[in-house]
């Protein structure tokens, strides 16, 4: 790892993914990073609920493109609507997004703790 383990401190970073061990390797790597994982959740409708009761407590989001086979859209216009900041994080490439979302910050799988760690970090500029 070449990321200093506080480059994400106090960061409270919701995971949304459907692949149980995907979700816990990114918790460990986000963790490692100084994050506090607020929630990993699963399913668009669990997602858009959490999002709409605790938006106040998330800092960043990392969402998966396909949730059990269905677009995770919902999650990313509940995240808009907050205005909270996240990435896409999907083993498709940027043309694979719908407008108006294809231009939206991504880290494509397989991806390395240090990619994911750069993609949330640059979402401050």
């Amino acid at each position: 790892m070449t990321f200093c383990t506080t480059a994400l401190q106090n960061r409270r970073i919701l995971i949304v993914e459907d692949d149980y061990l995907i979700a816990q390797i990114v918790t460990d790597f986000l963790e490692d990073a100084g994050a506090t994982i607020i929630a990993q959740i699963s399913s668009v409708d669990e997602a858009v609920a959490y999002i709409q009761e605790h938006s106040a407590t998330i800092d960043y989001a990392v969402v998966d493109l396909n949730l059990h086979g269905k677009r995770s859209y919902p999650v990313a216009d509940a995240l808009t609507d907050k205005g909270i900041t996240f990435i896409f994080a999907t083993g498709y490439g940027g043309g694979a997004l719908d407008m108006p979302y294809g231009n939206h910050p991504r880290c494509e799988k397989p991806f390395t703790q240090d990619r994911l760690i750069a993609a949330l970090t640059a979402l401050n500029g």
